[in-house]
């Protein structure tokens, strides 16, 4: 809102919180004047189809619409040819139990005495997530450790591992084999 001056959120009689929504306050007045110019008020049915297209699209959303569309509405229902259950409600798409509250100063603590701020909901989930994911993370090491297959962490003492037994499984074949050769004195 800085650079703002009064007058520029001044709209049709209305005060608005910034100059972008008196801006638009502005423009609907300009449809509004177009709509008065072009539409035929002597068929209550064209009425009727625009008013229900201007509801249904959302055209108006500053007072100065709203009051145009509740003059229009007003219109129809005071039309005999109009059935008034045909003439829907204005709906009402923002708050208007809003009450800004009062900021107040921040307090002083006392020298020394820290008030302790209560934690908000959403913080104290991110902390319990957070201890989640890492006893997560700290128990999947632990598995990959412990684990009897190979994996990224214990790859090459598995591999080492095996070459060795093998090694030792062929000497011992290579020894059965030679006792046998000379059992059957067999010399090469």
């Amino acid at each position: 809102m800085a650079g703002e001056t009064q007058a520029s959120r001044n709209a049709e009689g209305f005060f608005f919180l910034s100059a972008e929504d008196a801006g638009m306050a502005l423009k609907e007045k300009k449809q509004i004047e177009y709509l008065e110019a072009n539409l035929n008020f002597h068929n209550p049915e064209q009425v009727l189809t625009l008013y229900e297209r201007m509801l249904r699209e959302r055209v108006f959303k500053t007072p100065v619409g709203m009051i145009y569309l509740k003059r229009l509405q007003d219109f129809l229902l005071g039309k005999e040819g109009v059935d008034p259950a045909r003439v829907p409600m204005i709906p009402v798409y923002v708050p208007c139990a809003y009450s800004p509250q009062r900021q107040e100063r921040p307090r002083r603590a006392a020298a020394g005495h820290e008030e302790a701020k209560p934690t908000p909901p959403r913080l104290r989930l991110s902390i319990l997530l957070n201890v989640l994911l890492a006893a997560a993370v700290i128990a999947m090491f632990i598995l990959a450790l412990s684990s009897s297959h190979p994996n990224i962490l214990n790859y090459r003492t598995a591999i080492l591992n095996e070459y060795a037994s093998w090694q030792q499984n062929l000497a011992e074949r290579e020894q059965v084999i030679r006792e046998k050769e000379r059992e059957l004195k067999i010399v090469e």
